[in-house]
């Protein structure tokens, strides 16, 4: 087995994922003891994960249950090493990239997983007239991959450089042929690749899944017949945080993860926990024509009005940290505090005159106005992130009040922020972080194509972070790392992007033990009785 230690650096409760590493475990305080077999590992989510299919998808909770259907090539460990996956061997640079299959790896239906089939779901999304959001994300657009059955291995080429070839490739969910030639198959989670088969899904209510006994090709050298393994997986849809800690706490739940004040009730019982770094706090402006966001002065006075110190604090429950910068789950090889001195700071009288001077001028009913038409703004936030995220909402709703502002505040859950953001995109601002990786991860969502063509939700077009892109993209791994922060600074210093606050989502558990790891990794699963 090859192993590559990537420098150290979440599916999570957030809405936008791009993750590929592990996360921290915490006090371990499962079941007191002896492993069980047999028994079913029962989960929360807040909101109903809509279509698996595995290459359509950036939300987080639909990452997080396909985790469980489709297997990787790669996997990525909390210390930022990797280890075999799908693959048993491989290499790469900038923009080739060879994976070997391991031997045994088969299908859900029980047919053998093919070179071919890896090659066909990297093409796929290397294709953009496919219109997945992996592309660039992933892969990079023009990307192809071909097969030698003879030897198991897959050979891919980049469509263009790409600073983490081999990790982005390796870490992509992998579906077999069938669900490839219907796609309607993956949107129900079946022709996987994984250690678990979708058996019932209930809409909003539950999905069940089943353990494969066949699955021996977990992470590194996996023995399939080690204890403590669940069953079964049940994914309980629980919107209500309160309600997932309650069930929880009498035994109805293995595992749930806790953003607000509820976290203080779990701790008190000195659960089992396993921990992630999350970038909770993000604001993003819609920069699309005819939007008042559109104007860096409007962006920059928004951002100047309001005090996102106690904003976090809010929204962290007072928990959080101060962000530094994009990446904050591993491998994260670019660490470092990028956002100090890049981003406005607070100051009222700053942000008034900043909006007097672009034109918007308050009215008699105190709301700003240009042109006739009012400084009214769309507001979204996730449902997902509980109380603490409607708290912080409104009190952002209120500092743009003071000042002329009128925010009109919406709320989404996953799918419907999918629907806003990409599809619709009736917003002007939005809370809803994107939580990645790897700096590369970030491109597409910051640059080039917008909906529905690409995931540049946000309308950004700032030349200063496509020139540190292109730079870093030709350059292999943290060699690259000062024009990646280079380029993080260009959007910061534009107002494109305003991280300001990071927390620690806690998994807790009971009856059970795991790593969090884009949600919960399947193979790490221990129950107890």
């Amino acid at each position: 087995m090859k192993r590559i230690l990537i420098p150290t650096l979440a599916a999570t409760a957030l809405v936008l994922s791009a993750c590929a590493g592990g996360g921290t475990a915490g006090t371990s305080a499962a079941g007191g003891g002896k492993l069980a077999d047999g028994k079913t590992f029962t989960m929360s989510l807040t909101t109903d994960p809509g279509n698996l299919d595995p290459m359509m998808t950036v939300l987080s909770v639909t990452r997080a249950v396909d985790r469980f259907l489709y297997g990787r090539l790669l996997e990525v460990q909390e210390d930022g090493s990797v280890i075999a996956g799908l693959a048993g061997k491989w290499s790469g640079d900038t923009t080739n990239a060879t994976f070997t299959l391991r031997e045994g790896v088969t299908c859900a239906d029980g047919t053998p997983l093919t070179a071919g089939d890896v090659a066909a779901n990297v093409n796929f999304i290397g294709d953009p007239a496919n219109k997945s959001p992996l592309t660039g994300l992933w892969v990079q657009p023009g990307t192809k991959a071909v097969a030698d059955e003879a030897t198991r291995t897959i050979t891919v080429k980049s469509g263009a450089p790409s600073a983490f070839l081999l990790l982005n490739v390796g870490t992509l969910p992998i579906a077999c042929g069938p669900g490839l030639k219907d796609r309607k198959l993956l949107a129900k989670g079946d022709a996987g690749t994984g250690m678990f088969t979708m058996t019932e899904i209930v809409p909003n209510d539950h999905y069940t899944l089943t353990r494969r006994k066949d699955f021996k090709w977990g992470p590194g050298d996996w023995d399939p017949n080690q204890q403590g393994l669940p069953d079964k997986v049940v994914f309980k849809i629980i919107p209500n945080e309160t309600t997932s800690v309650n069930l929880l706490l009498s035994g109805g739940l293995n595992a749930t993860s806790v953003l607000g004040p509820d976290q203080e009730r779990l701790s008190a019982q000195k659960l089992f926990h396993s921990d992630l770094a999350v970038p909770l706090g993000q604001l993003y402006f819609n920069q699309a024509p005819g939007r008042p966001a559109k104007d860096q002065a409007v962006r920059r006075a928004l951002t100047q009005a309001l005090d996102l110190g106690k904003v976090g604090k809010v929204l962290t429950n007072g928990k959080g940290t101060p962000a530094t910068g994009l990446v904050t789950i591993a491998p994260n090889p670019c660490r470092g505090d990028h956002v100090t001195g890049n981003l406005p700071t607070f100051d009222a009288a700053a942000a008034k005159t900043a909006f007097d001077s672009a034109g918007w001028i308050a009215g008699a009913d105190g709301i700003r106005a240009k042109d006739g038409k009012k400084l009214a703004l769309t507001l979204i936030y996730g449902t997902q992130g509980g109380p603490t995220a409607t708290a912080a909402a409104e009190l952002i709703q209120q500092q743009w009040k003071a000042l002329g502002v009128e925010a009109t505040l919406k709320a989404v859950d996953s799918t419907g922020l999918n629907e806003v953001l990409f599809s619709t995109g009736a917003w002007d601002a939005s809370i809803a972080p994107v939580s990645i990786s790897l700096p590369s991860q970030f491109v597409p969502f910051a640059s080039g194509a917008v909906p529905p063509k690409g995931v540049n939700f946000a309308h950004i077009d700032n030349k200063g972070y496509i020139d540190g892109v292109g730079r870093a993209g030709r350059k292999p791994g943290v060699e690259g790392c000062a024009d990646w922060t280079a380029a993080e600074v260009s959007l910061f210093k534009s107002v494109d992007v305003v991280p300001f606050v990071n927390a620690t989502l806690p998994y807790f558990g009971k009856g059970a033990e795991f790593k969090a790891d884009d949600g919960v990794d399947p193979a790490s699963i221990r129950m107890f009785e």
